[in-house]
This record gives C-alpha cells, structure tokens and sequence, in this order.
C-alpha cells in the first residue's frame, strides 16, 4: 500500500469516526470528575478502558467480516428474535442517558466559553438544546459524507489542544506511571469502585462500538481480507482514546468538584486560567467542545443505525428478501433511522434537568453494563468456527474476554456485597 495521506486516512477513518464518538462525554466529563474524586491512581484505569473496546470492537469486527452480518443481523439468526427484544430496552434506556449526557456535556462546555446565563445550570440547558438541534440539523441533511467531513474537523481540535493542555499540567512522570502501573482505587467516600467503573465504562464509549461496523460497510470494508486494515485502524483509534482519557484525568485532578457539577468545565477552566493564564483556558474549552460536540454528532448519526436494524431484523419481521440479506447498507432516510433520529435528539432533553455529575455517572456505569454482555455475546457467536471460519475466537481472546466478564462481575460483587 502506498501510505500517502489520503490513503492514510481512508484506512483510519472509520477508526477515528470511533474515537470522536467514545471520546466526548465519557472522557471529557467522567474522566474529570473522576480525577477530581480518585486522582491520578486510577490511570490504569483508562489503559484498562481502552484495551476492552479494542477487544470487542475487534472481535464484532471478525464477525462482520467472516460472515456479511452486523453483530445484531448474527444476533438475529444465530441467538434468536428474543436477545433481539431484551437489547432493544437497554438501547431505549442508553439512549436517554447518552443523550442527555451529551447535550449536558455541550451545554456546560458553551456555557463556560460564553457565560450569557448568571446560573451555570441555565446555561447548560439552553446550549444543551442548542447543540442537540445543531447536531440533528447536520446529520439530517448531510448524511454520512458531511458528518465525516465536520467529525474531522473536531477530531483534530479536540486531541491537539486537550492533549497540550494535559502535559502542561502533568503532576510528573512517576506520579504517571505510577497511575498506569499500580492498580489501586481511592475508597472516595465509598464511591471508589463506582467511579473506577465508569471510568472504565466511558473511556472509548460503549453501545457505540456496534456502530464500527456500520461505519466499515459505508467505506465498503465487506471480506476478510479487510480485517488487517480494520486492526491499524482500531489500534490507532484506541491508542488515541487513551492518551485523551489518560490527559483528562490529569486535568481533573487540578479541580475539586462541589456540589451538582453543572459548573465543573467553568471551574476546570478557571484553574486552568490561574495556572496557564488566558489561552490555556480558552485552549482548553476550544478542545473541550471538540471533544463533546463530536461525540455528540457521533451518536446523533450512528445510533439510529441500530433502532433501524433492530426494526429491520426483530420487529417488523420477515419482509423482501433483500431487507433481510447480510450486507445492507442502513438507509438514513428511513423512517426507523429518522423517527429515532429525532428521538435521541429531543427525548433526553428531559435529563437536563438532572444533576449533570450524576447524569455522567448514570451515563458511564448503564454503558459499562454493555461490555460484559457484549463479551458473553463475542464468545458465543465467535466461537463457532462453522459460522466464522478461521476467524474464530483464538485462546488468548477467550482467556481475555473471560477476563472481562470475571472482571466486571468482581467489580459488581466488590460494590454490592
């Protein structure tokens, strides 16, 4: 291959279009409150966080590739209509949390940039609609061409100026490593372990690792001899993910977050501005937007890709022969994908009236929920080398998987027992 930049890019995009979607709401808000309560000894954390959704994302993607279907198309032939009903709640429930998430996330990034409301609350509210329409405008009339071109742009503001902003504030490199290779969770007032996982659960997103998949069929990444290409593409993309995660802990350490947290980027950037003066905080909140407003978009577009799938395969039953095939494209004018289109992006504004620290909690612990159901799924399906061929699950990734799923239901008997 002759690695130009254009080719380059044709290779990592898919990758990236997952990064700006993962990274946003739970790296940029979770990461900083989770500085805030735990520090920098949680950095293993992210490190953790990372190499999961390149696990999984990489087995959905074997998937795909062996055998033409979306893991939800394999879900419905090989697992049944019922798994298919019981994913379609979670879906409804992630979306709310998600959504609000990402509208609060927007809201208080804009708010800090332009304090027009004395109440920072206030703020969060109109810019979080503001910016849910924005993202429903976008999606709605460029489809996916004008959503790569503007997730591109972001993709590029939000890494260069978060990623400055973090090493300028590094505590030190043993403190850092120390973070990344000594396992330890702070008790936090009892709210370690319920921090640690939703760190976990929001670095690289979540639900939204299905959507590489869709992601991969746009770019027309069909056979096998694709899955090299998605590999570099995933690597590069989670790696980025993770020194992202890893700089946004950084930055929340550097503030205590009080009270319900709608002013957590005001005061993120007020310190920033007290020790890097006026154009680190700006640096910080141009990169800040960035990162929630791509994620935001990200979800707007890719979400409704799986409500139409779910409607295409599990609701409305068998129809034409060619809407039942493996392979299709998900038409974004469709009914299914523009009814929930406007659903994600209006429905969740209700959760704007909610704590925004606990809407990230929320949002992050329901997300890291999915890992070990998509783990469990993974094994099932990539196990069979009659469905998958020689692209099935080899020992080191069932040892790895098993390791997820043992790993969370230890970190659910830790927190509950």
């Amino acid at each position: 291959m002759n690695w130009n930049r254009r080719n380059l890019f044709a290779v990592i995009g898919p990758g990236l279009l997952v990064a700006a979607t993962g990274v946003g709401a739970g790296d940029l808000a979770t990461a900083s409150f989770t500085g805030s309560q735990l520090g920098t000894a949680v950095l293993w954390a992210v490190v953790v966080g990372g190499l999961l959704k390149f696990l999984l994302n990489e087995g959905l993607t074997r998937w795909q590739l062996a055998t033409g279907q979306t893991l939800l198309e394999g879900i419905a032939r090989r697992m049944g209509r019922l798994v298919g009903w019981l994913f379609l709640p979670y879906l409804l429930l992630w979306s709310f949390f998600v959504g609000s998430a990402l509208m609060s996330a927007c809201g208080v990034t804009l708010h800090a940039m332009t304090p027009l409301f004395g109440d920072a609350a206030d703020g969060k509210i109109a810019f979080g609609i503001l910016s849910s329409l924005t993202g429903l405008a976008l999606v709605w009339v460029g489809g996916f061409r004008l959503f790569e071109k503007v997730m591109s742009v972001c993709i590029g503001v939000m890494f260069g100026t978060v990623l400055v902003t973090g090493a300028l504030l590094s505590p030190g490199a043993g403190e850092v490593l120390r973070g990344l290779f000594v396992p330890t969770i702070p008790t936090a007032g009892g709210e370690g372990i319920t921090w640690t996982v939703a760190l976990i659960g929001g670095v690289g997103g979540t639900l939204t690792v299905l959507c590489y998949g869709y992601w991969i069929r746009e770019k027309g990444r069909v056979g096998p001899g694709d899955l090299a290409t998605c590999r570099i593409d995933l690597a590069v993309a989670y790696a980025m993910t993770v020194v992202f995660g890893i700089a946004m802990v950084i930055i929340g350490t550097t503030v205590r977050i009080e009270g319900q947290g709608a002013g957590l980027l005001v005061s993120l950037a007020d310190s920033l501005e007290g020790r890097l003066g006026l154009w680190g905080r700006w640096l910080f909140l141009i990169g800040a937007f960035g990162a929630v407003f791509s994620s935001l978009l990200g979800v707007w577009q890719s979400v409704p890709y799986l409500f139409a799938d779910i409607w295409r395969l599990f609701i409305r039953g068998p129809g034409p022969p060619s809407s039942q095939e493996p392979g299709v494209v998900i038409d974004t004018r469709s009914a299914p994908y523009r009814v929930y289109l406007l659903g994600i992006a209006i429905v969740p504004t209700l959760g704007l009236l909610m704590s925004f620290r606990e809407v990230q909690k929320l949002y992050a612990v329901i997300g890291a929920m999915f890992i070990p159901m998509l783990a469990l799924v993974l094994l099932i399906l990539n196990g069979r080398r009659a469905w998958v061929g020689d692209l099935a699950n080899r020992k080191p990734t069932v040892a790895a998987l098993v390791a997820a799923i043992a790993f969370f239901g230890w970190m659910a008997w830790r927190q509950w027992s």
